[in-house]
Formats: C-alpha cells, structure tokens, sequence
C-alpha cells in the first residue's frame, strides 16, 4: 500500500513539474513575442520618423546669431552653436575669455543646445590680421571681412560641422539663396539697410550648398522685435556688433601695435597735387586711405581729399572732391572669371558695388585690358575707387561677381587703348 502511494505521488509529482514548466514556457514564449512586436514597432517607426537635420550655427552670442538659433530650432532643426575665439580685444575681455564666448554659451545653455568653442587665434592672425596690416604697407586699403569668410570663418565652420555630422550649418547674415538647378546664387537680404551680400563674394559653391541665413527675409527691427516677444528683452536692444570684429577705435593704432617699427620703416613722406608739386609732409602713407577728408594735418585754405597713394614713392596725391570722380576703374582678374558665365545673358543691367552700403551703379564689363587686370565703365561717375576693397557685381539682386580693385595707375592709358582697338575694330 505504501508503495502504490508512493508510485502514485511519485507520477503527480512529475506531471504538475511538467505542467508547471509548460505553463512557464507558455509565459515566456508569449512575452518574448509580445516584446519583439513591440521592438519591431519600434524599430518601423524609427524607420520612417525624419530624422531633424542637424546645423551649426555660427554664435557670437549676439542679437543676429541668437536669433539665428532661435528660428532654425523652431523650424525643427537640430541645432548646435559655435563660438570662434579669433583674436583679443583687451577691453572685451571678462574672467580671462572674450565677453563674445560667454554670451554665447550662456544663450545655449538657455536655449538647450550643444555649443563648441573654436580656438583659432593662431591661424586667424596668420590668414586675416596679417593681411589686413600688409594691405596698409601697400598702400591699399584692406577688405577683412572679404578675406575672412572663405579663408577663415566658413572654412572653419564647414570643417567643425563634418565632425560633429551637421549636414548644414547657419550665420546671422542679412543675405538670402536662391537655388536654380546645381547652382546656388547670393541674393541681397531683403534689409537693404543691413544687407551682407557685399562680403560674401568669394564663398564657393561647395560651401553655399551646406548655408543657411534664416535672417535673409527680416529687417533688423523685425528681428528685434521677434526676439523680444521670445522673452530675450535685454538681447533685443543690445547694440550692434564692431565693425572690424578686431580692431577697436583707429586702425592706425593698431596697425602700429601689430607693426611696431612701421613709423621708422616708412618715414614722413609728401603731400602732393596732381601735378606733383609738393604741398607738405605726412606722416606716412599707410595712415591714408583714399577719399579721405579730416585728420591730413595740412592747411590749403580749402578741402582737400586723398586721390591717390603711391607707396613706392611715399607720397599722397591730394585734390579736390571732384577729382575723385571716374568714369572707368580697374579691377584685378580676368573678365571671363570675375562674372558668373551663367548670368551674363540677364535681362537685368549690371552694377557694381565698389564699398560697403555703397548703392550699385549700373555698369558694363569692358574686358581684359593687360593680364590679371580688367577695365569696368560706369554709366555715371563713381567717387572713391579704392584699391584693395572689392568690386562686386550684381544683375538686380543677384550677385554674378566679384573683384579686387586694382592700381588705378596707368588707368588714362588703358582707357585710350582701349578706345582706339574699339574704332579699329568698328572700321574693320
């Protein structure tokens, strides 16, 4: 009896282990199905979710890139901020860092995004600060700002923005793009009063296709009313950036800081007029920029303006404002270069800007006059051409082009060579 008993407990015992290890499997089975359909759904909705792009914006921590940031993250972008540590302006400096970086980093961390600081003090002096004292000593007057967008600033932005997988990446210029096929085109921003197109010539194709300027729509006022409305009240009415982001108070301080024995390796040389006589002595003629009026230390009972500089000779040509005035200008390059192929067939007039805030003056290209140099005609007389800033051409708002302002020297003698070929060729 005993052990029938146990027999029979011994059976029970093995059928409920059995059951019980089912009924085990059962449940993990079902969960591991039911975890997998969950996994699957996810990975499906993974799949076919648009992933944000990501973009790196330029930040000096300043109204223009602040908003920058704010618009491109309320357009859905994935947005990251780089600061560029260029160079130190003494008084801009607080805890041993430019007061630019700590904007900056305090606004991203407002606003939530990641945000970089580039060091690049080094190369910036070599590419833009170098240049920009060498342009003087030439007697040319520098264009920074042209120079420092391909070489340095969107150099340096598109290299930061392949390492970090930012597929664009974004600045707080007042520009906008206008895509036709392959190619991107520079448009004016539709600010006239702040439009940046002027230094944005010499960017490449290559670079444009990754640019954003979600500013290129809005005036300055807009943009400061939208960031007071997005509780940055205090950024909003801030001032506006220097206009040479290295240099504070007169470049001739800091051409001499940069190069301190340029007193004694240029020397006091001679005013002169045109005809070459001599009017005086001036301190030397990197201190001396074309069209310039106050601060000639020289008394001729009338006003007096910077016509020409001839480094060579030390001397400065001084005239009368008229003087300034030309029909024709020189710019450096050869014609079939300076203006896009493309666009040479608008039905818009050419123009030219030859400075900054200058208003384009309808022009034509006139073509290669000697090697590297082309000859432009205004339709009116333009004032000032000065060598060194650059020419830059547009077909309406469109930017087709872009030079530097030659010599002017020896600019009579193309003119009329270039005159008599013409007759030459009509007669033939």
């Amino acid at each position: 009896m005993k052990r029938r008993f146990f027999v029979l407990s011994t059976l029970s015992g093995i059928c409920f282990e059995k059951k019980f290890f089912s009924l085990l499997h059962n449940f993990f089975s079902r969960r591991e199905k039911f975890f997998w359909r969950r996994k699957k759904i996810a990975i499906f909705a993974y799949q076919h979710t648009p992933m944000k792009k990501k973009v790196l914006v330029g930040m000096s921590g300043g109204i223009d890139s602040t908003a920058t940031c704010l618009m491109l993250l309320e357009q859905g972008y994935d947005v990251v901020g780089l600061t560029m540590r260029v160079f130190d302006v003494p008084s801009q400096m607080e805890d041993g860092e430019p007061r630019s970086i700590l904007e900056a980093r305090s606004v991203a961390r407002r606003l939530g995004i990641e945000h970089f600081v580039a060091d690049e003090r080094e190369a910036f002096r070599g590419q833009v600060v170098d240049y920009f004292c060498n342009e003087y000593l030439r007697g040319r007057t520098p264009n920074p700002c042209v120079m420092c967008n391909p070489l340095f600033k969107f150099r340096v932005l598109s290299e930061w923005a392949s390492r970090l997988g930012c597929e664009h990446i974004a600045t707080g210029h007042y520009v906008r793009l206008r895509r036709d096929d392959n190619v991107v085109r520079i448009v004016c921003g539709a600010d006239k009063t702040k439009d940046q197109s002027y230094f944005l010539w010499r960017l490449s194709q290559d670079v444009l296709r990754r640019c954003l300027f979600p500013l290129g729509e809005w005036t300055k006022k807009d943009v400061r009313n939208y960031l007071e409305q997005k509780d940055f009240a205090v950024k909003a009415h801030e001032g506006e950036s220097m206009e040479v982001c290295f240099i504070e108070g007169d470049y001739r301080d800091f051409l001499r800081t940069q190069r301190p024995d340029v007193d004694s390796l240029i020397g006091e040389g001679k005013f002169v007029d045109k005809e070459g006589r001599v009017l005086g002595v001036h301190k030397g003629f990197p201190f001396y920029t074309i069209g310039q009026r106050k601060g000639l230390g020289i008394a001729l009972g009338k006003p007096a303006f910077v016509l020409r500089i001839n480094a060579d000779k030390n001397t400065v040509v001084l005239g009368d404002e008229a003087d300034l005035a030309s029909r024709y200008m020189l710019i450096e390059g050869s014609s079939d270069d300076i203006l896009h192929l493309d666009m040479r067939a608008d039905n818009h007039p050419l123009s030219v800007r030859i400075r900054y805030r200058s208003k384009p003056l309808e022009c034509e290209m006139l073509g290669d006059v000697a090697p590297g140099l082309a000859l432009v005609r205004f339709v009116e007389p333009a004032s000032g051409i000065t060598p060194g800033q650059s020419a830059v051409f547009y077909r309406g708002e469109t930017l087709v082009g872009g030079a530097f302002i030659a010599s002017q020297k020896g600019l009579g003698q193309y003119v009329n060579n270039f005159q008599a070929e013409k007759q030459e060729a009509d007669i033939i």
